[in-house]
């Protein structure tokens, strides 16, 4: 493969290019500051989200739709859910027919509630039938970056497709495993930063390694109950997109969920925390979309349940634990 787009240069997209860049002749990337593109193209670095790695002189950023899209054989969509839809109107008349459509990007579109790759979807189908997949899984973009090894998977309805990706991207730093659920993976990817809302909550109260245990594998049985009311397999949320981004995001340092959590847990409020982040926390509106899914199929979610309280500010955080372990007892 000649060239990839990357479009969205937050910590995850830049991590991304840099990664891929010994992959293909040429990476593009499609950035909306245009400080932050001439620093990429002038002194190979994204000052903004990614200041502390170097960026290969392979990699080029662009901040018009027409220069990042020409003859490129794949576009990797790595922008904030909130903004895929925008973003993909714009770039659509540049799109090309023959260009794989790979979703990086970890949440749910606020109002509709729809996957990135359905949001993609909805957009492109007018113009043309999109070649699409998902790319997910434990990474934390500055170890990507760093070339530390990962294992991600790549899923696609096509398996054609989802193969294509893997060929094309699989190799060190990046290990790609192929998968037939894309619904799994994206509902996977996007509640494990809910659970991760609440281990930041846990960590801040100062609660030890057995709640943090419980917290997990909890957490991990209500996003398997969603995830496969929506159509997703259970095999895919006890893998990469599931468990294993699951308890990267709960127990590392740099997850900005769990983060995010610690900070309410000292009393912080919610907007304050947020005016605060550089990058975006994808799970506080995860949380309220989960919830309203939930209720569309008749699915318990008790931890979410408790942490769209503690985000609205009608409880707090040490109470969202109790009442989570005051609840009436039942099978595991």
């Amino acid at each position: 493969m000649r060239a990839i787009t990357v479009v969205g240069a937050g910590s995850w997209g830049t991590a991304l290019a840099v990664a891929l860049s010994n992959r293909v002749e040429r990476v593009n990337v499609w950035v909306r500051e245009r400080e932050i593109a001439e620093s990429i193209n002038t002194q190979q670095r994204n000052p903004v989200y990614l200041p502390d790695h170097a960026i290969p002189a392979n990699v080029r950023a662009f901040t018009d739709y027409e220069d990042s899209l020409h003859q490129t054989e794949m576009v990797i969509l790595a922008p904030p859910s909130h903004a895929m839809r925008r973003l993909l109107i714009y770039a659509l008349p540049w799109l090309r027919q023959e260009a794989i459509l790979v979703s990086a990007t970890k949440g749910l579109e606020e109002n509709s509630h729809l996957r990135m790759t359905e949001v993609i979807r909805e957009v492109v189908t007018p113009a043309f039938a999109p070649r699409l997949a998902v790319l997910s899984g434990p990474s934390f973009a500055r170890e990507v970056a760093a070339g530390e090894p990962a294992a991600l998977v790549v899923a696609s309805d096509d398996a054609d497709t989802a193969i294509a990706v893997q060929s094309a991207l699989s190799g060190n730093p990046l290990r790609l495993y192929t998968s037939d659920d894309p619904v799994g993976v994206e509902l996977g990817a996007s509640l494990k930063n809910v659970i991760a809302i609440a281990a930041g909550v846990c960590d801040g109260l100062g609660l030890g390694s057995n709640t943090q245990a419980a917290l997990i594998s909890r957490g991990l049985a209500e996003i398997t109950r969603l995830a496969c009311a929506m159509g997703g397999k259970p095999a895919t949320l006890a893998g990469l997109a599931g468990l294993g981004d699951l308890v990267l995001t709960c127990t590392g340092s740099l997850s900005r969920n769990r983060t995010l959590g610690k900070e309410l847990a000292k009393g912080r409020n919610l907007s304050e925390i947020l005016d605060g982040m550089t990058m975006v926390a994808e799970g506080v509106k995860t949380t309220f979309a989960a919830l309203d899914l939930a209720a569309s199929v008749g699915v318990e979610l008790p931890i979410t349940t408790q942490m769209g309280m503690v985000l609205n500010g009608g409880r707090g955080a040490a109470d969202a634990i109790r009442e989570l372990m005051d609840r009436a007892p039942k099978p595991e």
